[in-house]
This record gives C-alpha cells, structure tokens and sequence, in this order.
C-alpha cells in the first residue's frame, strides 16, 4: 500500500469520511450495538506526526471506521490488523515508519509511530463511562493494559505506568456566547463542525432555540439571572456578541472572574481602551485581562456572519492550544 494512495486497499473508502469523525463517542456506541468493536491507540510518536500521542480510531466488526491515527497513510492496515484482533482477541502493537520492519507502509511526514490495537471489552460500559464524565465536564484518564488490553477509567490527569497506555478525555471546548445576530447563529452552526459545542444566551430572546443548530444549552432568561446560573470552568471561553456596551461589559466582568480561558467582545478596536480602563476599575486585574480578546476575533479580515464566526472560532482553538503548548 502507497502512502500516497490508501484507497487502492481493497474496500477501503476512496474518501477520508472516517477522519471527518472527531468524536468517537457515537461511533462506539452505535458499533457496540452492532456487535463487537477494536479501538486503535496512537501510543508513541518518533519524528513528525499529523497526528498527536493519544489519538484513536475505531473498527467495528462489519468494518466501518471512525477516526483516524495517521494522515491517511496507515489507516486501511490497521483496520486490517483490528479485523484479526477481533478474530484472535489478541492485542497488537503494531509499528510504521522510519526503521519498522513493516517495509510496504512508509509514513509521508518520515517519522515513526506505534498503534495499539486490542478489543474494546464491555463497550457499553466504557462509553457510559466516558460519557458520564464529559456531561459532568470532568477530565477523566483512560488506562489501557499493554498485554490483556483490559481498561479502566480513572479521574483526572494520570501517567501510564509500565505496560500500561493512558489516554486522557478532557470535556469539549465550550464556548458561551450572548447575542442574537446573523454572527451569533453562524457562530452556533460552524462551531460542532470543529468540535466546539456551544451554549446560546439571548437575554430577553425567543424561547425557543435558533432552528437547525445543536446547542449544549439555550437560556433566554434575563442576564443577570442566566449569568447567575452560568457554570464556567477552565475549557470554556465565553464571548458577547450583542453589540450592546452595558450586556458586553457585564458578561466580560463575570466571564474574567471565572476560569474562562479566553473571553471576547465583538466590536470597534476604537473601543477597546475604554472597555479595559472600565474593567480595571471595578477590580479586573492584570491577570485576568490577558485572557481578555478585543475585538473578537483574530483579523482574516472578514466581513460576513459566516468570516467572522470562523475567526472568533479560530481564536478559541488557538488559545486552547497555546495553553497547551
């Protein structure tokens, strides 16, 4: 198999569609329901990688796919490899690239992975696990056994130990957002196309949700009672959208007092020092404020609903990965 041309794999998809699928949850449960299912782990990384340590691809028994561990160069073997886990029961790691004995499967970006392939044993239980903790927006750790592939799932922040692989499932992005212009509901569409879920505030608003979007939550009630109700940890970022001085001040002073990571308000650079001198002097302190992003947005120079929303998205996700780094 050519790493440039994965589909000449007999049966494999011509079209990367499986990649496309960010979050696995779904795709297990409803492989689960068909019958047995294999998860592949990204568990080491040598060199360059399209993909980081932790990555996850799934392979039901029929052969579907969801996810993806390399950038498109192995995954038809390892679908392969996951059909003979499923068949044996026995866990494989297999090896790809810069010096692997594996000689027909090179890696474009000349690096080298490993991929641990088992069977997910009980996965109805695994996803029940997982997903309890992503409604509860807890950060939980996977920790996989290198020779049975059993699992366990453990809260927080863990270390695999030796002969065990962790893989960590922090809650999604969540980004809060208060307005109801053409920018806030293209704001709402675009953001689960990259794994953002959204929560809607329209103070005042219809009670009733924007049709055709999914929204982790909708709250229409008055401000200061929403606010007040607000639960906001250190992976959401919240951002006002209202193109209303007092709602914009209001929801930035509450949003710098919380562990957002990122906070922004939608409007004129000629307003910035303003909005910041108001909020130095009701106590937001220097700390906070660097997690303050005026205007919204990181500058691509858009001008429709559909531009900016995609800058306001970029700029959460480039926070959450500049936090990381």
């Amino acid at each position: 198999m050519s790493a440039l041309d994965p589909s000449t794999a007999p049966g494999w998809p011509a079209w990367p569609d499986y990649a496309l699928v960010e979050d696995l949850l779904p795709s297990l449960r409803e492989f689960a329901h068909r019958g047995r299912v294999a998860l592949a782990t990204l568990v080491t990384v040598e060199g360059p990688s399209p993909r980081p340590v932790g990555s996850e691809m799934a392979i039901a028994g029929d052969g579907a796919v969801a996810g993806y561990v390399s950038g498109g160069c192995v995954e038809a073997a390892v679908a392969s490899e996951a059909a003979s886990v499923l068949s044996d029961g026995r866990p494989r790691l297999l090896d790809y690239g810069v010096g692997s004995d594996v000689v027909d499967i090179q890696l474009s970006c000349g690096g080298r992975i490993g991929i641990f392939v088992r069977e997910l044993r009980e996965p109805s239980a695994y996803v029940q696990a997982l997903g309890l903790a992503r409604r509860e927006r807890r950060t939980v750790t996977s920790l996989v056994d290198a020779a049975t592939g059993s699992w366990r799932i453990e809260g927080g922040l863990q270390a695999g130990l030796e002969n065990t692989y962790a893989v960590v499932h922090r809650p999604p992005l969540r980004l809060v957002t208060v307005g109801g212009d053409p920018v806030t509901l293209a704001v709402a569409r675009l953001a689960p196309l990259v794994g953002v879920e959204v929560v809607l505030l329209r103070p005042h608003g219809p009670g009733s949700p924007p049709p055709n979007v999914i929204l982790a939550a909708y709250d229409s009630r008055s401000l200061p009672m929403a606010l007040a109700d607000l639960v906001l940890d250190d992976r959401t970022a919240v951002y006002s959208l209202s193109h209303d001085a007092e709602v914009d001040h209001v929801v930035a002073a509450h949003a710098l007092r919380s562990p957002a990571f990122a906070v922004g308000v939608l409007g004129s650079r000629n307003k910035i020092a303003a909005r910041i001198r108001r909020l130095r002097v009701q106590g937001v302190n220097e700390d906070a404020l660097e997690r303050l992003q005026l205007p919204a947005g990181l500058p691509i120079g858009a001008q429709t609903p559909h531009g900016i929303a995609l800058s306001i998205l970029a700029q959460v996700c480039q926070r959450d990965r500049a936090r990381q780094a």
